[in-house]
């Protein structure tokens, strides 16, 4: 019988997250699996999955922990346990975004993204030539997704400015891309949210 390296713990970032929980748990097997699924992960959450990592184990035991949103204080709960996990326990986390996650917690595992991700980063639109006509074809494009969707485009729009254009953002461009996030979580419409960003990159040309 063939003997497979277990699986370290790191960051997986993927909007299909039932689907990864239920991979994870296959492709695992026969290694221990426990779960913690939730919309939005809370301190109280955070205390089960303390107490799951603490129950001794023989083996490896693998202890995922996914949402779509995580508060501060959860996250901040469970730093030592990231950084110093007991025997054998190895943590998965599956979020949506990265940006859902506090920076402490990405500097703690490795980051990982699923492939059909890539879809969403590969953005066709040039920020450097970029014109009202182009802003306006695709908010119209982009008017009916989801806030996690919108999250992912506003990260393939800093990507596309900053590695693929190779752009240098004025302070106030930064301060939009921070700003989105926030008026997402605020379930801001993602057409609002997107016009600020293009925008501010169209009227840099003016």
């Amino acid at each position: 019988m063939q003997v497979h390296s277990p699986l370290k713990g790191h960051i997986l970032k993927t909007s299909s997250i039932e689907e990864e929980i239920e991979r994870l748990e296959n492709e695992l097997k026969p290694s221990r699996v426990v779960s913690f699924f939730e919309e939005n992960f809370k301190i109280e959450h955070a205390k089960l999955v303390a107490q799951e990592a603490y129950i001794s184990e023989s083996s490896t035991k693998y202890i995922i922990i996914a949402a779509i949103e995580f508060t501060a204080v959860a996250q901040n709960s469970l730093l030592k346990l990231l950084e110093e996990p007991p025997r054998n326990i190895e943590f998965i986390i599956i979020s949506p975004t990265k940006s859902n996650l506090l920076p402490t917690v990405r500097s703690r595992l490795p980051i990982r993204t699923h492939k059909q991700m890539h879809r969403v980063e590969e953005l066709d639109i040039n920020l450097t030539k970029l014109d009202y006509k182009e802003v306006f074809d695709f908010l119209k494009k982009h008017s009916r997704i989801s806030k996690n969707e919108a999250k992912l485009y506003v990260e393939a729009i800093f990507y596309r400015a900053t590695v693929i254009d190779k752009l240098i953002l004025s302070q106030r461009q930064l301060d939009n891309f921070d700003l989105a996030y926030r008026l997402l979580d605020l379930n801001a419409r993602a057409q609002s949210v997107f016009a600020m960003l293009l925008m501010s990159f169209a009227g840099e040309r003016g």
